[in-house]
Protein backbone atom coordinates (compact mmCIF):
# COMPACT_ATOMS: atom_id res chain seq x y z
CA UNK A 1 0.00 0.00 0.00
CA UNK A 2 2.87 2.47 0.80
CA UNK A 3 4.62 2.02 -2.26
CA UNK A 4 1.31 2.22 -4.33
CA UNK A 5 0.62 5.72 -2.78
CA UNK A 6 4.57 7.05 -2.89
CA UNK A 7 4.10 5.89 -6.79
CA UNK A 8 1.05 7.72 -7.42
CA UNK A 9 2.63 10.75 -5.82
CA UNK A 10 5.70 10.88 -7.23
CA UNK A 11 4.19 10.20 -11.08
CA UNK A 12 2.33 13.33 -10.12
CA UNK A 13 5.06 15.17 -10.28
CA UNK A 14 7.93 14.19 -12.85
CA UNK A 15 9.85 17.33 -13.47
CA UNK A 16 10.31 17.42 -9.36
CA UNK A 17 11.64 13.94 -9.48
CA UNK A 18 13.89 14.43 -12.26
CA UNK A 19 15.82 16.88 -10.08
CA UNK A 20 15.68 14.06 -6.94
CA UNK A 21 12.61 12.93 -4.59
CA UNK A 22 11.45 14.50 -1.96
CA UNK A 23 8.32 12.65 -1.58
CA UNK A 24 6.74 11.06 1.94
CA UNK A 25 8.20 7.85 2.90
CA UNK A 26 7.11 4.83 4.99
CA UNK A 27 8.53 5.47 8.54
CA UNK A 28 11.78 3.83 8.94
CA UNK A 29 12.47 3.12 5.09
CA UNK A 30 14.59 4.80 1.87
CA UNK A 31 13.96 4.58 -1.98
CA UNK A 32 15.17 3.75 -4.91
CA UNK A 33 14.48 5.64 -8.74
CA UNK A 34 15.56 5.02 -11.95
CA UNK A 35 14.99 6.67 -15.50
CA UNK A 36 15.71 3.59 -18.26
CA UNK A 37 16.13 4.82 -21.47
CA UNK A 38 16.88 3.39 -24.86
CA UNK A 39 20.23 4.17 -26.99
CA UNK A 40 18.62 6.91 -28.61
CA UNK A 41 17.36 8.46 -25.03
CA UNK A 42 13.71 7.56 -25.67
CA UNK A 43 11.72 6.15 -22.38
CA UNK A 44 11.99 2.48 -22.14
CA UNK A 45 8.19 0.74 -21.11
CA UNK A 46 8.56 -2.23 -19.52
CA UNK A 47 12.34 -3.08 -19.04
CA UNK A 48 12.44 -5.69 -16.24
CA UNK A 49 13.83 -4.50 -12.84
CA UNK A 50 15.20 -6.57 -9.90
CA UNK A 51 16.31 -5.64 -6.66
CA UNK A 52 18.16 -8.34 -4.21
CA UNK A 53 19.28 -7.66 -0.95
CA UNK A 54 22.70 -8.44 -0.84
CA UNK A 55 23.15 -10.12 2.99
CA UNK A 56 20.43 -11.92 2.25
CA UNK A 57 20.47 -12.57 -1.58
CA UNK A 58 16.28 -12.41 -1.66
CA UNK A 59 14.57 -10.26 -4.16
CA UNK A 60 13.40 -7.40 -1.93
CA UNK A 61 12.16 -5.82 -5.27
CA UNK A 62 10.72 -6.77 -9.24
CA UNK A 63 9.07 -4.91 -11.27
CA UNK A 64 8.70 -3.17 -14.15
CA UNK A 65 9.31 0.77 -15.74
CA UNK A 66 6.21 2.85 -16.29
CA UNK A 67 5.64 4.12 -20.50
CA UNK A 68 7.33 6.86 -19.46
CA UNK A 69 10.26 4.54 -18.53
CA UNK A 70 10.00 5.58 -14.86
CA UNK A 71 10.90 2.66 -11.95
CA UNK A 72 10.65 3.69 -8.11
CA UNK A 73 10.30 1.43 -5.07
CA UNK A 74 10.37 2.08 -1.16
CA UNK A 75 13.19 0.21 0.59
CA UNK A 76 14.10 -0.95 3.80
CA UNK A 77 17.73 0.22 4.58
CA UNK A 78 20.33 -2.15 3.40
CA UNK A 79 22.71 -2.59 0.59
CA UNK A 80 21.27 -4.02 -2.57
CA UNK A 81 21.81 -4.97 -5.95
CA UNK A 82 20.04 -3.25 -8.43
CA UNK A 83 19.16 -5.00 -12.13
CA UNK A 84 17.80 -3.91 -15.38
CA UNK A 85 17.49 -5.43 -18.41
CA UNK A 86 15.14 -5.56 -21.50
CA UNK A 87 15.02 -7.74 -24.50
CA UNK A 88 17.93 -6.88 -27.06
CA UNK A 89 20.20 -4.68 -24.70
CA UNK A 90 22.62 -5.01 -22.78
CA UNK A 91 21.75 -5.80 -18.67
CA UNK A 92 22.57 -2.67 -16.57
CA UNK A 93 23.40 -4.00 -12.93
CA UNK A 94 24.73 -1.54 -9.94
CA UNK A 95 25.34 -1.52 -6.42
CA UNK A 96 22.83 0.77 -4.14
CA UNK A 97 22.85 1.34 -0.78
CA UNK A 98 19.45 3.17 0.77
CA UNK A 99 19.06 5.01 4.62
CA UNK A 100 16.34 5.62 6.30
CA UNK A 101 14.37 8.76 5.06
CA UNK A 102 16.96 8.79 2.35
CA UNK A 103 15.37 10.41 -0.98
CA UNK A 104 15.78 8.83 -3.53
CA UNK A 105 18.16 10.55 -6.58
CA UNK A 106 16.29 9.65 -9.86
CA UNK A 107 19.50 8.79 -11.77
CA UNK A 108 19.47 7.83 -16.13
CA UNK A 109 20.13 4.76 -16.97
CA UNK A 110 21.06 4.20 -20.67
CA UNK A 111 20.93 0.11 -21.99
CA UNK A 112 23.23 -0.36 -24.66
CA UNK A 113 22.96 -2.47 -27.79
CA UNK A 114 23.35 -6.59 -26.29
CA UNK A 115 25.87 -8.20 -28.42
CA UNK A 116 24.66 -10.27 -31.20
CA UNK A 117 24.54 -13.57 -30.80
CA UNK A 118 25.99 -15.74 -33.67
CA UNK A 119 23.76 -17.11 -35.95
CA UNK A 120 24.20 -21.11 -37.01
CA UNK A 121 26.12 -21.91 -40.08
CA UNK A 122 23.99 -22.93 -42.96
CA UNK A 123 23.78 -26.13 -43.73
CA UNK A 124 21.64 -28.86 -41.62
CA UNK A 125 21.31 -29.49 -38.37
CA UNK A 126 19.75 -32.44 -36.84
CA UNK A 127 18.13 -32.71 -33.36
CA UNK A 128 20.11 -33.89 -30.53
CA UNK A 129 17.16 -36.57 -28.69
CA UNK A 130 19.06 -36.74 -25.67
CA UNK A 131 19.66 -32.65 -24.80
CA UNK A 132 15.93 -31.57 -26.64
CA UNK A 133 12.73 -31.87 -24.74
CA UNK A 134 9.32 -31.89 -26.58
CA UNK A 135 6.51 -30.59 -23.50
CA UNK A 136 3.23 -29.60 -23.06
CA UNK A 137 1.16 -28.09 -20.29
CA UNK A 138 -2.72 -28.27 -19.96
CA UNK A 139 -5.53 -27.88 -17.46
CA UNK A 140 -7.30 -31.31 -16.07
CA UNK A 141 -10.69 -30.26 -16.60
CA UNK A 142 -9.93 -26.18 -15.75
CA UNK A 143 -8.10 -27.42 -12.37
CA UNK A 144 -5.10 -28.85 -11.51
CA UNK A 145 -2.31 -28.67 -14.65
CA UNK A 146 -1.18 -31.56 -16.49
CA UNK A 147 2.65 -31.73 -17.56
CA UNK A 148 3.37 -33.96 -20.26
CA UNK A 149 5.97 -34.68 -22.95
CA UNK A 150 6.84 -36.42 -26.40
CA UNK A 151 9.72 -39.38 -25.78
CA UNK A 152 10.67 -40.04 -29.10
CA UNK A 153 11.04 -37.53 -32.24
CA UNK A 154 13.44 -36.60 -34.94
CA UNK A 155 13.87 -33.89 -37.09
CA UNK A 156 16.29 -31.04 -37.60
CA UNK A 157 16.62 -27.44 -38.97
CA UNK A 158 18.32 -26.73 -42.53
CA UNK A 159 19.94 -23.29 -42.30
CA UNK A 160 19.83 -20.82 -45.35
CA UNK A 161 22.12 -18.25 -46.03
CA UNK A 162 19.12 -15.88 -45.60
CA UNK A 163 17.87 -16.68 -41.92
CA UNK A 164 14.74 -15.87 -43.16
CA UNK A 165 14.45 -18.76 -45.57
CA UNK A 166 15.86 -21.20 -43.18
CA UNK A 167 13.33 -24.11 -42.54
CA UNK A 168 12.15 -26.80 -39.32
CA UNK A 169 10.80 -30.42 -39.60
CA UNK A 170 9.90 -32.01 -36.56
CA UNK A 171 8.21 -35.58 -36.43
CA UNK A 172 6.87 -36.97 -33.17
CA UNK A 173 6.03 -40.65 -32.34
CA UNK A 174 2.30 -39.45 -31.03
CA UNK A 175 2.21 -42.73 -29.08
CA UNK A 176 5.52 -41.45 -26.81
CA UNK A 177 2.99 -39.78 -25.31
CA UNK A 178 3.29 -39.55 -21.39
CA UNK A 179 2.41 -37.93 -18.52
CA UNK A 180 3.01 -39.53 -15.71
CA UNK A 181 -0.39 -41.66 -15.29
CA UNK A 182 -1.00 -44.49 -16.84
CA UNK A 183 -4.55 -44.38 -17.64
CA UNK A 184 -4.53 -40.90 -18.59
CA UNK A 185 -1.98 -41.85 -21.29
CA UNK A 186 -3.54 -44.63 -22.26
CA UNK A 187 -6.93 -42.50 -23.22
CA UNK A 188 -4.52 -39.92 -24.90
CA UNK A 189 -3.45 -42.45 -26.84
CA UNK A 190 -6.97 -43.97 -27.60
CA UNK A 191 -9.79 -43.17 -30.43
CA UNK A 192 -10.90 -40.71 -27.82
CA UNK A 193 -7.80 -38.22 -28.50
CA UNK A 194 -4.66 -38.78 -30.65
CA UNK A 195 -5.69 -42.20 -32.42
CA UNK A 196 -2.26 -43.16 -32.38
CA UNK A 197 -3.27 -46.39 -34.51
CA UNK A 198 -4.36 -44.34 -37.53
CA UNK A 199 -2.43 -40.86 -36.55
CA UNK A 200 0.88 -42.69 -35.81
CA UNK A 201 2.83 -39.16 -35.96
CA UNK A 202 2.81 -35.38 -35.13
CA UNK A 203 4.27 -33.42 -38.15
CA UNK A 204 5.24 -29.74 -37.79
CA UNK A 205 7.19 -27.84 -40.81
CA UNK A 206 8.04 -24.58 -40.93
CA UNK A 207 7.89 -22.09 -43.63
CA UNK A 208 8.69 -18.91 -42.41
CA UNK A 209 11.49 -17.73 -40.10
CA UNK A 210 10.52 -14.12 -38.88
CA UNK A 211 13.01 -12.15 -37.00
CA UNK A 212 11.54 -10.02 -34.01
CA UNK A 213 14.73 -8.22 -32.64
CA UNK A 214 17.04 -9.15 -30.24
CA UNK A 215 17.11 -13.13 -29.44
CA UNK A 216 13.40 -13.11 -30.59
CA UNK A 217 12.12 -14.91 -33.73
CA UNK A 218 8.32 -16.11 -35.27
CA UNK A 219 8.75 -19.74 -36.85
CA UNK A 220 5.87 -19.62 -39.07
CA UNK A 221 4.24 -23.08 -40.10
CA UNK A 222 1.95 -25.61 -40.25
CA UNK A 223 1.12 -28.84 -37.50
CA UNK A 224 -0.24 -31.75 -38.67
CA UNK A 225 -1.93 -33.58 -35.65
CA UNK A 226 -5.09 -35.98 -35.70
CA UNK A 227 -4.93 -36.45 -39.65
CA UNK A 228 -5.60 -32.37 -39.84
CA UNK A 229 -3.27 -29.36 -40.26
CA UNK A 230 -3.30 -26.09 -38.66
CA UNK A 231 -1.03 -22.82 -39.16
CA UNK A 232 1.31 -22.29 -36.12
CA UNK A 233 3.38 -19.33 -34.56
CA UNK A 234 6.16 -20.53 -32.61
CA UNK A 235 7.67 -18.19 -30.36
CA UNK A 236 11.10 -18.48 -30.71
CA UNK A 237 14.19 -17.62 -27.82
CA UNK A 238 17.32 -18.26 -30.18
CA UNK A 239 20.21 -19.01 -27.24
CA UNK A 240 23.39 -19.21 -29.42
CA UNK A 241 25.93 -21.89 -30.84
CA UNK A 242 28.66 -23.48 -28.54
CA UNK A 243 31.23 -26.41 -29.39
CA UNK A 244 31.09 -29.03 -27.19
CA UNK A 245 28.99 -32.34 -26.17
CA UNK A 246 29.44 -36.20 -26.66
CA UNK A 247 32.79 -34.23 -28.39
CA UNK A 248 33.75 -30.50 -29.56
CA UNK A 249 30.89 -31.00 -32.53
CA UNK A 250 29.51 -27.04 -33.27
CA UNK A 251 25.77 -27.05 -31.74
CA UNK A 252 23.09 -24.89 -31.53
CA UNK A 253 19.87 -24.01 -29.01
CA UNK A 254 16.46 -22.78 -29.01
CA UNK A 255 13.50 -22.76 -26.71
CA UNK A 256 9.92 -22.50 -28.57
CA UNK A 257 6.06 -22.28 -27.33
CA UNK A 258 2.97 -22.18 -28.82
CA UNK A 259 -0.77 -22.56 -27.77
CA UNK A 260 -2.69 -25.14 -29.10
CA UNK A 261 -6.43 -25.38 -29.26
CA UNK A 262 -7.57 -29.25 -29.11
CA UNK A 263 -10.84 -28.21 -31.01
CA UNK A 264 -8.63 -27.07 -34.16
CA UNK A 265 -7.87 -30.96 -34.54
CA UNK A 266 -11.30 -32.24 -34.16
CA UNK A 267 -10.92 -33.68 -30.96
CA UNK A 268 -14.23 -32.92 -29.41
CA UNK A 269 -13.88 -31.81 -25.78
CA UNK A 270 -16.88 -31.67 -24.92
CA UNK A 271 -18.17 -35.25 -25.84
CA UNK A 272 -15.31 -36.82 -24.17
CA UNK A 273 -16.53 -35.23 -21.09
CA UNK A 274 -20.07 -36.49 -21.83
CA UNK A 275 -18.76 -40.02 -21.87
CA UNK A 276 -16.41 -39.45 -18.61
CA UNK A 277 -13.22 -38.90 -20.26
CA UNK A 278 -12.22 -35.86 -18.18
CA UNK A 279 -8.51 -35.92 -19.94
CA UNK A 280 -6.92 -32.03 -20.58
CA UNK A 281 -8.76 -28.54 -20.94
CA UNK A 282 -9.74 -27.13 -24.51
CA UNK A 283 -6.23 -25.79 -24.54
CA UNK A 284 -2.52 -26.95 -24.69
CA UNK A 285 0.60 -25.00 -24.14
CA UNK A 286 3.36 -27.07 -26.25
CA UNK A 287 7.20 -26.00 -25.37
CA UNK A 288 9.88 -27.65 -27.58
CA UNK A 289 13.73 -27.25 -26.03
CA UNK A 290 15.84 -27.85 -28.44
CA UNK A 291 19.65 -28.64 -29.17
CA UNK A 292 20.48 -29.46 -32.71
CA UNK A 293 24.38 -30.70 -34.24
CA UNK A 294 25.76 -29.39 -37.04
CA UNK A 295 26.02 -32.05 -39.44
CA UNK A 296 29.20 -33.01 -40.77
CA UNK A 297 30.77 -36.43 -42.21
CA UNK A 298 31.70 -37.36 -38.51
CA UNK A 299 28.82 -35.71 -36.78
CA UNK A 300 28.66 -38.41 -33.85
CA UNK A 301 25.19 -40.80 -32.90
CA UNK A 302 23.20 -39.69 -29.86
CA UNK A 303 23.21 -42.54 -27.45
CA UNK A 304 19.59 -44.03 -27.40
Amino acid sequence: MALALLRRRWLKSTPAAAAGLALPLPAGAGAVAREVVDPMGSPLAAADVTVTALDTHRVAVRGTTDPYGYFLAALPPGRYSLLISAEGLRPHRETIETGPGTPAATERVWLQPAEALQLPTPGTWLFDPPHTAIRFIAKHVGMAHVHGRFERFEGGIRIAPDMTDSRVHVRIDASSITTGNSTRDNHLRSADFLDVERFPHIDFTSARFAYRGGSKWTLQGSLTMHGVSRSVALDTTYLGTVNGGYGQELRCAALATAELHREDYTLNWRSMLARGIAVVGPTVQLELDVQAMYRTHDTPTPPE
